[in-house]
């Protein structure tokens, strides 16, 4: 299918795109939002259609996905901003002990071997376990495996902060 072609059909599906999104939304500015977030995967993704198979049922799919990931994270966002109100707000005073544990705990992460600390480093600095596995050039089995054996060694090093 080329270009022109799918566009058109893109064009066609509009409104059952529309339809379909407002079952998931029960609000028509949402839907609409939906329907265009569909849309441009869609066509980001135009490589991927694959010309025999059913191209408003893979539509259809991209927008079931979009919205269970769009769900999934607003959830995920309520879930951390009741974990952050609920604790108690940090005071702004500096605490010398706080720094004190801080460069305690720096110490003891630079003990621990480098297999271990350097993905635990990437990913204490915000990194994500696929862009350390890139920057490391390892499985990201193996990341994740090295994180989780840091976090380990270091919970046994560290025994006085539990």
């Amino acid at each position: 299918m080329n270009a022109i072609e799918f566009d058109q059909k893109l064009i066609q599906l509009q409104k059952p795109l529309q339809f379909f999104a407002y079952q998931f939304t029960y609000n028509t500015e949402d839907a609409a939002d939906l329907v265009q977030e569909t849309n441009l995967k869609a066509v980001k993704n135009r490589g991927n259609f694959k010309a025999q198979t059913n191209f408003k049922a893979w539509l259809y799919t991209i927008m079931r996905n979009t919205f269970i990931n769009h769900y999934r994270k607003q959830q995920l966002n309520l879930t951390y901003r009741k974990k952050v109100v609920s604790q108690p707000k940090p005071s702004n005073d500096f605490q010398p002990e706080m720094a004190l544990s801080i460069k305690d705990m720096d110490e003891k992460i630079h003990l621990l071997e480098e297999v271990f600390r350097v993905p635990f480093q990437y990913y204490q600095k915000g990194f994500k376990y696929k862009e350390i596995a890139d920057k490391l050039n390892i499985p990201i089995g193996t990341v994740k495996s090295r994180i989780f054996l840091a976090r380990k060694k270091l919970m046994d090093i560290l025994v006085d902060y539990q």
